[in-house]
């Protein structure tokens, strides 16, 4: 645990949406595939047509990629704020674009999204209840990941959510 401080934060230090893999396909939409409940088709330079998502946050289906946000579990800011200030452009790149884990990025409608923005579980938690579990595991497990800390706020706000999370399990693999 740890305080938080958002001095220099800055979303241009935190390269988006590259092709590590050099496929055609950019980080946001090698998540859009992998998450895809129906896969979509792929055309020339991983254009994408057709598919279908689940977006967990507001349990509602999404059959137009377009109206699909990839959400950092974390959000940048946050991950700024709790140690990634300290991390090199290249980390933060990582960071930006980790497709090493499950659910550190997740397809998500747009909405619940953008009312998210920047914040953590202690203002913000995902509208659908059946969403609360998964969302604080994944929480808990990108920071773990990545070795960020948590403010009191964050925590005091888990706390309860993790209680109520019977077979809830935080599994990660540290970041490289």
């Amino acid at each position: 645990m740890a305080r938080e401080s958002r001095t220099g934060y800055e979303r241009d230090k935190f390269r988006l949406w590259t092709d590590a893999d050099h496929d055609g396909c950019d980080t946001r939409k090698e998540v859009l595939l992998a998450e895809a409940v129906k896969k979509p088709q792929q055309g020339t330079s991983c254009k994408l047509t057709g598919g279908s998502w689940r977006s967990y946050y507001d349990d509602k289906t999404v059959t137009d990629a377009r109206k699909l946000d990839i959400d950092h579990v974390v959000p940048l800011a946050e991950a700024w704020d709790s140690g990634a200030s300290k991390w090199t452009p290249e980390r933060r790149e990582q960071y930006a674009n980790d497709l090493g884990a499950e659910r550190s990025l997740v397809a998500v409608s747009l909405g619940p999204n953008r009312t998210k923005g920047d914040k953590d579980p202690a203002e913000w938690m995902p509208p659908a209840k059946d969403a609360t579990c998964t969302y604080a595991t994944d929480w808990i497990a990108a920071k773990l990941r990545w070795k960020l800390t948590a403010d009191r706020a964050e925590v005091k706000a888990l706390r309860p959510v993790a209680v109520g999370c019977k077979d809830a399990t935080v599994t990660f693999t540290p970041a490289p």
